[in-house]
C-alpha cells in the first residue's frame, strides 16, 4: 500500500503531467526517468507523450536495450536521437561541468524536435532528492525551460522506488548508472575509445557477479591506463573467489594494473 503522502504527491504529478500535454520526456531507462515514462503514458496516453533517449558513445549498449525493452513493456512511445556532445570540445576535455554540455546537447534535440512535431512541454527525470546536491545539468535545464514534474511534485528517490514498485517496474530497485563518462577523473579527456574501454571493463566485471560498482578510469597523460575498481561492500567477500578473473579480464581490455579500492563503492 502506498502511503497517503505518496499518493498525493501522484495526484499533483499527474496534473502537471495533463498541463504541460502533449509532452517529450527525457528518458534514460533509470529510476527516475522510468517511473516519469510509465506515469505519463498511464495518464496521458501514447498520443500525449514521447520518451527521448540520448544516444552516444558514453549510453552503454546494454543500458539501452534494457531502455528500449522497458518502453516495449509500457506500450510507451520511445524513439533514440543520437547526442554529439563527444564532439563539443568543452565536454570533450572533461571540467567539473562536464553535465551541463551534454544536457545543453540533450535539450537541444528535444526542443527541435518538439518544435517539429508540436510537443508543448519538454520534461526531465530529476527528482526532490537531487536539489540538495550539485548538478551542472540543471542550469541548461532552466535554459532550455525543461520541467521536472517529479521534483516539482515533491517525489523523492525512495518515493520513486516505492511507486515504482508498485507499477510492476523492473527499475524500482536498480542501482544508481550515470553515464561512462562519469568513470573517468575530470580533467581527463573523454573519448569514443576511452569510453568504449569503461564499457568493455565494466561488462567484464558484472559478468563475474557484480551488480554495483565502478570501474575508474585513470590515466596520466603518456602512462598506460590504469583500472580503479570499486565494488559495493556488500559484494566485496565475492573477489575471493573471481579476483583474479577479474583483474585478467580488465588487462586483457587493455589496463596495465588493477587496483581494488579497499572502501568499495558507496553511492552518493
Amino acid at each position: 500500500m502506498l502511503s497517503e503522502s505518496l499518493r498525493a504527491k501522484q495526484d499533483i504529478l499527474r496534473n502537471i503531467l495533463r498541463a504541460h500535454a502533449p509532452l517529450l520526456i527525457a528518458y534514460s531507462g533509470g529510476v527516475d526517468s522510468a517511473y516519469l515514462l510509465a506515469e505519463a503514458r498511464n495518464t496521458l496516453g501514447a498520443d500525449g507523450m514521447l520518451g527521448v533517449i540520448a544516444d552516444s558513445a558514453s549510453l552503454p549498449r546494454k543500458a539501452l536495450a534494457a531502455a528500449l525493452t522497458l518502453a516495449k513493456e509500457l506500450d510507451a512511445p520511445v524513439e533514440v536521437v543520437a547526442t554529439g556532445e563527444l564532439q563539443n570540445p568543452d565536454y570533450a576535455k572533461n571540467p567539473l561541468n562536464r553535465c551541463y554540455f551534454c544536457k545543453a546537447e540533450l535539450f537541444m534535440q528535444l526542443e527541435s524536435l518538439a518544435a517539429r512535431r508540436h510537443f508543448k512541454g519538454l520534461a526531465y527525470g530529476e527528482n526532490a532528492d537531487d536539489m540538495r546536491q550539485v548538478r551542472p545539468g540543471r542550469e541548461a535545464a532552466a535554459e532550455f525551460k525543461v520541467l521536472a514534474p517529479l521534483r516539482d511534485a515533491g517525489l523523492n528517490k525512495d518515493e520513486i522506488r516505492a511507486a515504482s514498485r508498485a507499477l510492476g517496474l523492473a527499475t524500482a530497485d536498480a542501482p544508481a548508472q550515470p553515464c561512462l563518462s562519469s568513470r573517468i577523473p575530470h580533467g581527463t579527456p573523454v573519448t569514443p575509445d576511452v569510453l568504449a574501454m569503461v564499457e568493455a571493463a565494466e561488462d567484464w566485471v558484472r559478468s563475474l557477479g557484480f551488480s554495483v560498482f565502478r570501474v575508474r578510469h585513470m590515466a596520466q597523460e603518456g602512462d598506460a591506463p590504469q583500472a580503479k575498481v570499486q565494488i559495493s561492500p556488500v559484494e566485496m567477500p565475492q573477489l575471493s573467489t573471481v579476483g583474479a578473473s577479474l583483474e585478467a579480464g580488465l588487462k586483457a581490455v587493455g589496463y596495465a594494473t588493477v587496483e581494488i579500492d579497499k572502501d568499495g563503492y558507496k553511492s552518493a
